[in-house]
Formats: C-alpha cells, sequence, structure tokens
C-alpha cells in the first residue's frame, strides 16, 4: 500500500508540473507588464520565450513580478535595460544579474559613483555580460519586436567630463542630472507602439517631440513616476491616436508611496485631456496590457 501511495502522490505531483508548464505556455502576444514594485520603476515586456526588462526598482520586489509572469523553466532574460544609475530604477538589477541569465545589458556609460552602481558593475564584469551602450538612433530587434532609441544624444554626452576611457559602464563621471541621460525608446510590435521614457524631464521630452517622427502610440510609460518635471503637452500632441476619443491609449504610471505627491494633477489633467486612459501600479499592482500586433487590451480589466 506504501508503494502504491508513494506512485499516486509522485503521479500527481507530475500532473501538477504539466498543468502549470501548459498555464504558462506563450500565448503568441505581446505583454507588457509594470511591476508593482513601490516608488521605482520595473518593466517586463514578453513575447513568446522572448524577454526585456527595462528597470529593476528599487529593491528585489522584481524577482516577484518575474516569477509571476515567466514560465518556472524560464531563467533567460534576453535583453535588461538600465534606463539610468538612480537607484529607484537599478537597485532590483542586482537581483535579476544573480538569478537568471541576461543574455545583454543596455546601458549608458554614465558612473555616478554610488554604491550601488559599483556592485551592478561588479555584477556585470563577473558575469561578463555584453554591454550596449545606446545613443538617440540606435536601433535593436529581437525577433517581432523592434526598438529605437531616441534618447540619450552625442551633444547631451559631450556634456560631460570624461571617465574611464573605453569603459562601457563608466566612460563619463556624472553628479546630478541623471535623468537628462535616460534611455528613452520607442518599441514596436507589428501595428502596436509604445514609448518608454525612464525618469526623462520636460527638455528631453520636448526634444523629442521636435526631433522625431514617433507616429500614434498606444502606450506610454509616464516619465518620472508623473512627476511635473516629465512629460510635456508638446510630446502628447505628436503621438496621441486620431481615434484616441474611441479607443483610448494607455498611458501607465509606475509609483508607491511617496512624499512628492506623485502623480502630479497636472499631469493627470493633461493625460486625461488628450484621452489617455491612466493606470497607476499603486491603485491596481501589476498593470499588464496584452496586444496581438492589431488591438490591444488591459489584461484581467
Amino acid at each position: 500500500m506504501r508503494i502504491w501511495r508513494y506512485i499516486f502522490f509522485v503521479l500527481l505531483l507530475f500532473l501538477v508540473v504539466i498543468i502549470i508548464a501548459i498555464v504558462q505556455l506563450p500565448d503568441g502576444n505581446l505583454h507588457i507588464v509594470a511591476c508593482n514594485v513601490g516608488q521605482g520603476d520595473a518593466i517586463l515586456v514578453t513575447y513568446g520565450s522572448t524577454q526585456i526588462l527595462t528597470d529593476g526598482g528599487p529593491d528585489n520586489k522584481v524577482l516577484d513580478c518575474l516569477g509571476r509572469y515567466m514560465p518556472f523553466w524560464d531563467r533567460k532574460i534576453e535583453l535588461a535595460i538600465s534606463t539610468h544609475p538612480d537607484s529607484d530604477h537599478s537597485t532590483g538589477l542586482l537581483g535579476v544579474l544573480r538569478n537568471y541569465k541576461v543574455d545583454a545589458l543596455l546601458i549608458n556609460p554614465i558612473d555616478p559613483g554610488t554604491q550601488i552602481y559599483q556592485l551592478l558593475k561588479n555584477e556585470v564584469g563577473d558575469r561578463g555580460i555584453p554591454v550596449i551602450n545606446p545613443v538617440d538612433g540606435t536601433k535593436l530587434r529581437l525577433g517581432l519586436i523592434y526598438l529605437d532609441v531616441v534618447n540619450p544624444t552625442d551633444e547631451l554626452f559631450s556634456k560631460l567630463s570624461p571617465g574611464v576611457v573605453g569603459d562601457k559602464l563608466s566612460g563619463y563621471s556624472i553628479g546630478k542630472d541623471t535623468n537628462l541621460y535616460s534611455i528613452v525608446y520607442k518599441l514596436s510590435y507589428k501595428n502596436f507602439s509604445g514609448i518608454f521614457t525612464g525618469d526623462m524631464p520636460p527638455e528631453v521630452s520636448d526634444n523629442i517631440a521636435e526631433t522625431w517622427q514617433m507616429g500614434a502610440i498606444e502606450y506610454i510609460k509616464v516619465p518620472h513616476h508623473g512627476s511635473k518635471n516629465g512629460l510635456t503637452q508638446n510630446l502628447l500632441e505628436k503621438i496621441v491616436p486620431s481615434d484616441a476619443s474611441d479607443n483610448p491609449p494607455i498611458a501607465v504610471i509606475s509609483v508607491g508611496k511617496n512624499s512628492w505627491g506623485f502623480p502630479a494633477p497636472e499631469i493627470l489633467d493633461v493625460l486625461r485631456r488628450y484621452n489617455f486612459r491612466v493606470l497607476r501600479t499603486d491603485q491596481m499592482g501589476d498593470v499588464e496590457v496584452v496586444s496581438d500586433g492589431e488591438r490591444f487590451w488591459v489584461r484581467g480589466k
């Protein structure tokens, strides 16, 4: 009897594993998950077996998010992006590098000299992770996902003091204004587009509006947790779809409890004025948007 009970238990466990695996199989759609990491940013993009992680939040909560949205057998992230070295965006990347195989890291060569950044450099170096330094015009492709970088610019880098020559993680020294160098990129998947903005300040937002033909955008990650020192009306005018009143585009604000009043009322007002549907991680938890390349919807909402 004991042997049969043991066999039954093993078979039951095997069945449960199979069911979980089937449930976690990719569905052929693009998924964008703004992880609820509190006051910080961490955004996971998945398509099939491809994962792109932009920032890691202020702590290890990002690992819980990855566990919820990546299959348990998939321990590889094809591309990690560190938009800028501020701790509320980069700290969680340490845990990601230690727990997942990262094929490449997209990061600016600006070294603020902080302890967190030093630890991040050590992890990247110890694991031999390939580093890509982007500037505006950089194009990346991962399967059917296209990334077009629109910030930072060579002009911005020319204003910094040189750091370690040839070092892709410490090519320049920076003490402040790290937000100005936020990696901003447009993601395209078939006929669906989104813009991911880090903590870009208003001058970057306006420069993108003036310099780039972004086209209609269905998804925007609102910069700087909804601070008034981020998104500008000039950019919204350029990216709002013509059918926004009938099919509202999505504006996601990654934000937690804070003392700065984020998101700012004026940012919420201007987003609604342009018919964006505003979704916040402090109100909804993880915010998952799904697209088949033609349509898009909020998962579970």
